[in-house]
Protein backbone atom coordinates (compact mmCIF):
# COMPACT_ATOMS: atom_id res chain seq x y z
CA UNK A 1 0.00 0.00 0.00
CA UNK A 2 2.28 2.58 0.97
CA UNK A 3 4.53 1.62 -2.35
CA UNK A 4 1.66 2.50 -4.17
CA UNK A 5 0.95 5.83 -2.49
CA UNK A 6 4.30 7.10 -2.97
CA UNK A 7 5.07 5.63 -6.50
CA UNK A 8 1.48 6.60 -8.36
CA UNK A 9 3.24 5.69 -11.75
CA UNK A 10 3.30 2.25 -10.36
CA UNK A 11 -0.45 2.36 -9.88
CA UNK A 12 -0.81 3.61 -13.16
CA UNK A 13 0.73 1.21 -15.09
CA UNK A 14 -0.28 -1.67 -12.86
CA UNK A 15 -4.04 0.11 -13.77
CA UNK A 16 -3.51 -0.28 -17.16
CA UNK A 17 -1.99 -3.40 -17.01
CA UNK A 18 -5.36 -4.76 -15.57
CA UNK A 19 -7.50 -3.47 -18.14
CA UNK A 20 -5.46 -5.22 -20.47
CA UNK A 21 -6.16 -8.68 -18.64
CA UNK A 22 -10.12 -7.83 -18.35
CA UNK A 23 -9.37 -7.58 -22.28
CA UNK A 24 -7.63 -10.23 -22.93
CA UNK A 25 -9.92 -12.42 -20.41
CA UNK A 26 -12.95 -11.50 -22.43
CA UNK A 27 -11.85 -11.78 -25.62
CA UNK A 28 -7.98 -12.67 -26.59
CA UNK A 29 -8.22 -11.42 -30.15
CA UNK A 30 -8.30 -7.87 -29.32
CA UNK A 31 -5.33 -7.50 -27.74
CA UNK A 32 -2.05 -7.42 -30.11
CA UNK A 33 0.84 -5.26 -30.39
CA UNK A 34 -1.64 -3.19 -32.74
CA UNK A 35 -4.09 -2.28 -30.38
CA UNK A 36 -1.19 -0.99 -28.15
CA UNK A 37 0.09 1.42 -31.24
CA UNK A 38 -3.88 1.89 -31.95
CA UNK A 39 -4.50 3.25 -28.35
CA UNK A 40 -0.72 5.36 -28.00
CA UNK A 41 -1.76 7.28 -31.31
CA UNK A 42 -5.31 8.03 -29.71
CA UNK A 43 -3.94 9.69 -26.96
CA UNK A 44 -1.50 11.68 -28.15
CA UNK A 45 -3.28 14.96 -27.57
CA UNK A 46 -4.42 13.91 -24.36
CA UNK A 47 -0.70 13.29 -23.58
CA UNK A 48 0.38 16.32 -24.56
CA UNK A 49 -2.32 18.28 -22.69
CA UNK A 50 -1.76 16.37 -19.53
CA UNK A 51 2.11 17.09 -20.12
CA UNK A 52 1.34 20.84 -19.96
CA UNK A 53 -1.62 20.43 -16.86
CA UNK A 54 0.98 18.76 -14.88
CA UNK A 55 3.57 21.89 -15.08
CA UNK A 56 0.87 24.28 -14.14
CA UNK A 57 -0.49 22.03 -11.51
CA UNK A 58 2.73 21.31 -9.91
CA UNK A 59 3.02 25.15 -9.12
CA UNK A 60 -0.74 24.68 -7.50
CA UNK A 61 -2.74 26.28 -10.30
CA UNK A 62 -5.13 25.19 -12.70
CA UNK A 63 -5.99 25.62 -16.30
CA UNK A 64 -9.46 25.02 -17.91
CA UNK A 65 -8.69 26.95 -21.45
CA UNK A 66 -6.23 24.30 -22.95
CA UNK A 67 -9.05 22.90 -24.49
CA UNK A 68 -9.64 26.28 -26.54
CA UNK A 69 -6.13 26.69 -27.22
CA UNK A 70 -6.12 23.38 -28.48
CA UNK A 71 -9.28 24.25 -31.17
CA UNK A 72 -7.83 27.88 -31.48
CA UNK A 73 -4.01 26.44 -32.48
CA UNK A 74 -5.26 23.56 -34.56
CA UNK A 75 -7.00 26.74 -36.64
CA UNK A 76 -3.94 28.55 -36.95
CA UNK A 77 -2.41 26.03 -38.44
CA UNK A 78 -4.75 25.03 -41.12
CA UNK A 79 -5.48 28.90 -42.37
CA UNK A 80 -1.32 29.18 -42.31
CA UNK A 81 -1.34 26.03 -44.78
CA UNK A 82 -4.51 26.65 -46.63
CA UNK A 83 -2.89 30.22 -47.14
CA UNK A 84 0.02 28.69 -49.01
CA UNK A 85 2.86 28.91 -46.15
CA UNK A 86 5.29 25.86 -45.60
CA UNK A 87 4.10 23.47 -42.65
CA UNK A 88 6.92 25.00 -40.75
CA UNK A 89 6.30 28.46 -41.06
CA UNK A 90 2.40 26.84 -40.25
CA UNK A 91 3.30 24.56 -37.16
CA UNK A 92 6.04 27.81 -35.70
CA UNK A 93 2.64 30.09 -35.69
CA UNK A 94 0.61 27.69 -34.11
CA UNK A 95 3.10 27.34 -31.49
CA UNK A 96 3.48 31.21 -31.26
CA UNK A 97 -0.31 31.49 -30.95
CA UNK A 98 -0.19 28.83 -27.57
CA UNK A 99 3.15 30.58 -26.34
CA UNK A 100 0.75 34.05 -26.83
CA UNK A 101 -2.48 32.12 -24.89
CA UNK A 102 -0.67 30.76 -22.15
CA UNK A 103 1.63 33.45 -21.36
CA UNK A 104 -1.68 35.42 -21.40
CA UNK A 105 -3.23 33.17 -18.93
CA UNK A 106 0.13 33.63 -16.53
CA UNK A 107 -0.29 37.14 -16.90
CA UNK A 108 -3.85 37.31 -15.63
CA UNK A 109 -2.77 34.93 -12.80
CA UNK A 110 0.86 36.43 -11.87
CA UNK A 111 0.78 39.95 -12.48
CA UNK A 112 -3.18 40.45 -12.29
CA UNK A 113 -3.49 38.29 -9.06
CA UNK A 114 -7.08 36.28 -10.34
CA UNK A 115 -7.32 33.04 -9.37
CA UNK A 116 -6.44 30.52 -11.62
CA UNK A 117 -9.66 29.23 -12.42
CA UNK A 118 -11.76 32.12 -12.49
CA UNK A 119 -9.11 33.61 -15.00
CA UNK A 120 -8.79 30.78 -17.62
CA UNK A 121 -12.49 30.20 -17.46
CA UNK A 122 -12.86 33.56 -18.98
CA UNK A 123 -9.96 32.43 -21.36
CA UNK A 124 -11.77 29.55 -22.27
CA UNK A 125 -14.53 31.66 -23.90
CA UNK A 126 -12.54 34.48 -25.16
CA UNK A 127 -10.09 31.69 -27.33
CA UNK A 128 -13.14 29.80 -28.04
CA UNK A 129 -14.63 33.28 -29.01
CA UNK A 130 -11.75 34.19 -31.12
CA UNK A 131 -11.73 30.55 -32.58
CA UNK A 132 -15.11 31.00 -33.64
CA UNK A 133 -14.97 34.53 -35.71
CA UNK A 134 -11.90 33.79 -37.31
CA UNK A 135 -13.18 31.13 -39.04
CA UNK A 136 -16.94 32.51 -39.27
CA UNK A 137 -18.07 29.22 -37.25
CA UNK A 138 -17.02 27.54 -40.57
CA UNK A 139 -14.34 23.88 -40.80
CA UNK A 140 -10.98 24.32 -41.66
CA UNK A 141 -10.74 21.58 -45.05
CA UNK A 142 -8.31 20.32 -47.61
CA UNK A 143 -5.55 20.36 -45.64
CA UNK A 144 -2.38 19.15 -47.42
CA UNK A 145 -0.67 15.84 -47.33
CA UNK A 146 2.43 16.87 -45.67
CA UNK A 147 0.62 17.80 -42.71
CA UNK A 148 -1.56 14.37 -42.33
CA UNK A 149 2.14 12.37 -43.22
CA UNK A 150 3.38 13.61 -39.91
CA UNK A 151 0.85 11.14 -38.13
CA UNK A 152 1.68 7.97 -40.82
CA UNK A 153 3.33 5.07 -38.97
CA UNK A 154 7.00 4.77 -39.97
CA UNK A 155 8.86 1.56 -39.99
CA UNK A 156 9.20 1.72 -36.49
CA UNK A 157 5.49 1.44 -35.74
CA UNK A 158 5.45 5.16 -34.13
CA UNK A 159 4.76 8.22 -36.31
CA UNK A 160 6.94 11.39 -36.42
CA UNK A 161 4.58 13.23 -33.71
CA UNK A 162 4.35 10.08 -31.25
CA UNK A 163 7.99 10.09 -31.43
CA UNK A 164 7.67 13.90 -30.83
CA UNK A 165 5.43 13.03 -27.68
CA UNK A 166 7.77 10.66 -26.36
CA UNK A 167 10.69 13.26 -26.57
CA UNK A 168 8.82 15.65 -24.97
CA UNK A 169 8.27 13.42 -22.03
CA UNK A 170 11.40 12.10 -21.57
CA UNK A 171 12.92 16.10 -22.00
CA UNK A 172 10.31 16.93 -19.78
CA UNK A 173 11.25 14.55 -16.77
CA UNK A 174 14.55 14.79 -16.75
CA UNK A 175 14.43 18.71 -16.42
CA UNK A 176 11.75 17.94 -13.41
CA UNK A 177 13.90 15.67 -11.58
CA UNK A 178 17.52 16.67 -12.27
CA UNK A 179 17.80 20.48 -12.58
CA UNK A 180 17.58 23.78 -10.56
CA UNK A 181 14.76 24.63 -12.20
CA UNK A 182 12.66 21.45 -12.45
CA UNK A 183 13.08 21.92 -9.10
CA UNK A 184 11.40 25.71 -8.80
CA UNK A 185 8.39 23.94 -9.96
CA UNK A 186 8.01 21.20 -7.02
CA UNK A 187 9.10 24.29 -4.47
CA UNK A 188 6.76 26.88 -5.80
CA UNK A 189 3.66 24.38 -5.50
CA UNK A 190 4.73 23.32 -2.35
CA UNK A 191 5.13 26.31 -0.35
CA UNK A 192 5.31 29.59 -1.89
CA UNK A 193 6.45 31.40 0.98
CA UNK A 194 9.09 29.17 1.80
CA UNK A 195 10.00 29.34 -2.15
CA UNK A 196 10.53 33.23 -1.95
CA UNK A 197 12.63 32.84 1.48
CA UNK A 198 14.74 30.35 -0.77
CA UNK A 199 14.97 32.80 -3.82
CA UNK A 200 12.83 31.03 -6.28
CA UNK A 201 12.02 33.00 -9.09
CA UNK A 202 8.29 32.25 -8.02
CA UNK A 203 6.74 34.33 -10.40
CA UNK A 204 8.28 33.71 -13.42
CA UNK A 205 8.12 29.99 -12.73
CA UNK A 206 4.81 30.15 -12.96
CA UNK A 207 4.58 32.24 -16.09
CA UNK A 208 6.87 29.81 -17.26
CA UNK A 209 4.66 27.08 -16.21
CA UNK A 210 1.21 28.68 -18.44
CA UNK A 211 3.43 29.26 -21.38
CA UNK A 212 4.78 25.81 -21.72
CA UNK A 213 1.23 24.23 -21.12
CA UNK A 214 0.07 27.10 -24.54
CA UNK A 215 2.98 25.91 -25.94
CA UNK A 216 1.67 21.87 -24.98
CA UNK A 217 -1.70 22.74 -25.91
CA UNK A 218 -0.56 23.90 -29.66
CA UNK A 219 1.34 20.74 -30.54
CA UNK A 220 -1.81 19.28 -29.42
CA UNK A 221 -4.16 21.21 -32.34
CA UNK A 222 -1.00 19.90 -34.94
CA UNK A 223 -1.62 16.02 -34.01
CA UNK A 224 -5.00 16.77 -33.80
CA UNK A 225 -5.28 18.28 -37.57
CA UNK A 226 -2.53 16.11 -38.81
CA UNK A 227 -4.80 12.95 -37.36
CA UNK A 228 -8.26 13.66 -38.45
CA UNK A 229 -7.36 15.83 -41.87
CA UNK A 230 -9.96 18.65 -40.95
CA UNK A 231 -10.84 21.05 -38.21
CA UNK A 232 -14.05 21.32 -37.13
CA UNK A 233 -15.69 24.39 -35.27
CA UNK A 234 -16.05 22.71 -32.09
CA UNK A 235 -11.84 21.03 -31.75
CA UNK A 236 -11.07 20.98 -28.61
CA UNK A 237 -14.05 21.16 -26.56
CA UNK A 238 -14.15 19.25 -23.07
CA UNK A 239 -10.55 18.00 -23.51
CA UNK A 240 -9.69 20.63 -20.41
CA UNK A 241 -11.58 18.17 -17.89
CA UNK A 242 -10.02 15.27 -19.97
CA UNK A 243 -6.65 16.59 -19.24
CA UNK A 244 -7.21 17.72 -15.39
CA UNK A 245 -8.60 14.10 -14.80
CA UNK A 246 -5.54 12.13 -16.46
CA UNK A 247 -2.97 13.99 -14.26
CA UNK A 248 -5.25 13.50 -11.03
CA UNK A 249 -5.09 9.56 -12.25
CA UNK A 250 -1.93 9.68 -12.56
CA UNK A 251 -0.86 11.30 -9.17
CA UNK A 252 -0.39 14.84 -9.60
CA UNK A 253 -1.72 17.01 -6.90
CA UNK A 254 -4.34 19.60 -7.13
CA UNK A 255 -3.11 21.29 -4.16
CA UNK A 256 0.60 21.27 -6.08
CA UNK A 257 4.48 20.37 -5.82
CA UNK A 258 3.72 16.45 -6.40
CA UNK A 259 3.35 14.38 -9.37
CA UNK A 260 6.01 13.61 -12.51
CA UNK A 261 5.16 14.04 -16.21
CA UNK A 262 5.61 9.95 -16.46
CA UNK A 263 2.38 9.75 -14.22
CA UNK A 264 0.61 12.35 -16.33
CA UNK A 265 1.42 10.55 -19.30
CA UNK A 266 0.14 7.12 -17.49
CA UNK A 267 -3.22 8.35 -16.44
CA UNK A 268 -3.73 9.61 -20.21
CA UNK A 269 -3.21 6.12 -22.14
CA UNK A 270 -5.50 4.75 -19.56
CA UNK A 271 -8.39 7.44 -19.81
CA UNK A 272 -8.19 6.48 -23.84
CA UNK A 273 -7.57 3.11 -23.04
CA UNK A 274 -10.94 2.65 -21.35
CA UNK A 275 -12.60 4.56 -24.37
CA UNK A 276 -10.88 1.88 -26.89
CA UNK A 277 -11.79 -0.72 -25.12
CA UNK A 278 -15.74 0.12 -24.73
CA UNK A 279 -15.14 0.69 -28.69
CA UNK A 280 -13.90 -2.93 -29.29
CA UNK A 281 -16.81 -4.39 -27.82
CA UNK A 282 -19.26 -1.62 -29.24
CA UNK A 283 -20.60 -0.32 -26.34
CA UNK A 284 -22.67 2.71 -27.07
CA UNK A 285 -20.01 6.05 -27.24
CA UNK A 286 -22.22 7.86 -24.58
CA UNK A 287 -21.53 5.13 -22.30
CA UNK A 288 -17.47 6.47 -22.33
CA UNK A 289 -17.68 9.73 -20.39
CA UNK A 290 -19.80 7.90 -17.58
CA UNK A 291 -17.26 4.94 -17.30
CA UNK A 292 -14.36 6.91 -17.19
CA UNK A 293 -15.95 9.44 -14.81
CA UNK A 294 -16.83 6.55 -12.35
CA UNK A 295 -13.20 5.02 -12.86
CA UNK A 296 -11.71 8.28 -11.84
CA UNK A 297 -13.88 8.73 -9.09
CA UNK A 298 -13.00 5.17 -7.90
CA UNK A 299 -9.47 5.98 -8.20
CA UNK A 300 -10.18 9.22 -5.83
CA UNK A 301 -12.03 7.55 -3.25
CA UNK A 302 -9.72 4.73 -3.12
CA UNK A 303 -6.63 7.19 -3.03
CA UNK A 304 -8.35 8.78 -0.18
CA UNK A 305 -8.79 6.39 1.53
CA UNK A 306 -5.09 5.12 1.35
CA UNK A 307 -4.28 8.14 2.85
CA UNK A 308 -5.66 8.60 5.14
CA UNK A 309 -5.16 4.72 6.47
CA UNK A 310 -0.92 5.62 5.75
CA UNK A 311 -1.47 8.97 7.70
CA UNK A 312 -2.79 6.99 10.73
CA UNK A 313 0.05 4.35 10.36
CA UNK A 314 2.91 7.13 10.19
CA UNK A 315 1.34 9.28 13.27
CA UNK A 316 1.31 5.74 15.45
CA UNK A 317 5.13 5.22 14.64
CA UNK A 318 5.92 9.12 15.00
CA UNK A 319 4.39 9.01 18.69
CA UNK A 320 5.52 5.41 19.02
CA UNK A 321 8.79 5.87 20.34
CA UNK A 322 7.72 8.06 23.17
CA UNK A 323 5.84 5.09 24.71
CA UNK A 324 7.81 3.37 27.38
CA UNK A 325 7.68 -0.91 26.40
CA UNK A 326 6.27 0.05 23.06
CA UNK A 327 7.43 -1.71 20.37
CA UNK A 328 5.99 -0.87 16.63
CA UNK A 329 3.20 1.60 18.49
CA UNK A 330 1.56 -1.41 19.26
CA UNK A 331 0.77 -0.32 22.86
CA UNK A 332 -0.29 2.99 21.97
CA UNK A 333 -3.62 2.90 22.99
CA UNK A 334 -2.96 1.19 26.42
CA UNK A 335 -0.31 3.96 27.12
CA UNK A 336 -2.98 6.74 26.05
CA UNK A 337 -5.61 4.93 28.81
CA UNK A 338 -3.20 4.91 31.25
CA UNK A 339 -2.16 8.38 31.14
CA UNK A 340 -6.05 9.54 30.85
CA UNK A 341 -6.62 7.76 34.34
CA UNK A 342 -2.75 9.39 36.05
CA UNK A 343 -5.00 12.82 34.97
CA UNK A 344 -8.02 12.11 36.37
Amino acid sequence: MKTLLKNRELSAFLAILALFIVLVALNPSFFSLQTVGMIFASSQILMLLALGATLVMLTRNIDVSVGSTVGLCAIAVGVALNSGYSLPVAIAFSLAIGALAGAFNGVLVVALKIPAIVATLGTLGLYRGAMLLWTDGKWIEGLPASLKALSVPGMTGLSPLGWLVLLLLAAGSWTLARTAVGRDFYAVGDNLAAARQLGVAVNRTRMVAFTLNGMLAACAGIVFAAQIGFVPNQTGSGLEMKAIAACVLGGISLLGGTGTLVGAFLGAFFLTQIDTVLVLFKLPAWWNDFIAGLVLLGVLVLDGRLRQALARHQRQLKYSRFMPGNKGGKNVASFTKRKNREVA
